[in-house]
């Protein structure tokens, strides 16, 4: 089976439904549209989700729009890609990493409901959808659902802080030399994988998600 794009709320998302002939190409926005729509998303989601930390990273997500709309060649909305097929319907492909403070292996998560995360600091996108990430596995865990955020900063210090001002509670480890979001394809942030507890891919989000709409809920917890 090949894969299939469809949406839920406006969100691209690869699907196994379709007969490997059939072979979608997954657009990116266009500069213009991308860059108004993430700063509009940022405010609008800093009021949706009124979480402490979130106050800081609302700012940053508006300054580091600035930044690239001054840059301009910068501005292809820093965050989207995939450069090769997903992997729906395959099993996902296995990785450890291992930074100063953990040592993480993919396949020991096998039995779980893993959203494997790729994410950065510098991304506006990715800093857009931690809170949601971050309240979805607080509601899920009990049923056996495990966010791995894998982040792809090379600045350990700006990392660590991160997670520390804003508390983010996930399963987090810094894979500085980009090889376990090579292994996916993945080259641009944020892209997600969620992959079922046999080890197999099941869905691959591009861009940033909010990981508590009912219908993401809902589908998380048929897996």
């Amino acid at each position: 089976m090949a894969s299939i794009v469809i949406r839920i709320n406006d969100r691209r998302i690869a699907d196994a439904t379709q007969p490997r002939s059939w072979h979608p190409t997954i657009v990116a926005p266009t500069m213009s549209t991308s860059l108004k729509d993430s700063c509009a998303r940022a405010d609008f989601y800093a009021a949706k989700h009124p979480i402490n930390y979130y106050n800081g990273v609302g700012r940053t997500v508006r300054f580091s729009c600035s930044i690239i709309v001054a840059f301009g060649a910068l501005a292809l909305f820093g965050c989207y890609s995939g450069s090769r097929p997903p992997r729906i319907g395959a099993a996902a492909p296995d990785f450890t990493v291992r930074d100063s403070d953990r040592t993480i292996t993919l396949s020991q998560l096998k039995g779980q409901v893993v959203v494997l995360n790729f994410w950065a600091t510098w991304c506006p996108p990715c800093i857009e959808e931690m809170p949601s990430l971050v309240q979805m596995q607080q509601r899920m865990k009990a049923k056996g659902v495990t966010v791995l955020a894998v982040s792809v900063d090379a600045d350990e210090s700006n990392y660590r802080r991160f997670l520390s001002d804003h508390s983010v509670s996930l399963l987090s480890v810094r894979d500085a030399d980009q090889k376990s979001n090579a292994l996916y394809g993945t080259f641009k942030f944020p892209e997600t994988y969620v992959i079922d507890r046999n080890g197999v891919v099941r869905r691959k989000f591009i861009g940033a998600v909010d990981w508590t709409e009912p219908e993401v809920i809902e589908y998380l917890g048929k897996l």
